[in-house]
């Protein structure tokens, strides 16, 4: 009856845990573009909600990103702009720095 007790309480706190997680990312369609750049412009990084199955990391400067990745202007959806440039994304670029010669 111990034993059942205690996986009972294990098994709740777990949904616990699992929702407050969720419920921490903010959700972007919920914020105004304003609103949504001063938080990743405070934060320096944050994982908003974009959809209901979609997340996405954006950043305000390039001291997030992998040293081989660059910074391109990351749109996301407001509540009061479909289309509104929140912050930037890490991304590799398409045709590198220095061209492809991989010994320069």
């Amino acid at each position: 009856m111990k034993n059942c007790r205690l996986a009972f309480a294990a098994l709740t706190l777990t949904g616990v845990l699992v929702t407050t997680a969720a419920e921490a990312r903010p959700d972007l369609r919920q914020m105004s573009c304003s609103q949504a750049q001063n938080m990743v412009r405070q934060h320096g990084a944050v994982v908003f909600t974009t959809g209901q199955y979609t997340y996405s990391m954006f950043v305000s400067n390039r001291s997030y990103c992998d040293w081989n990745q660059e910074l391109f202007v990351q749109y996301g959806p407001t509540r009061d702009n479909r289309k509104c440039p929140v912050a930037y994304e890490c991304k590799e670029p398409l045709f590198p720095r220095g061209g492809f010669n991989r010994w320069n």
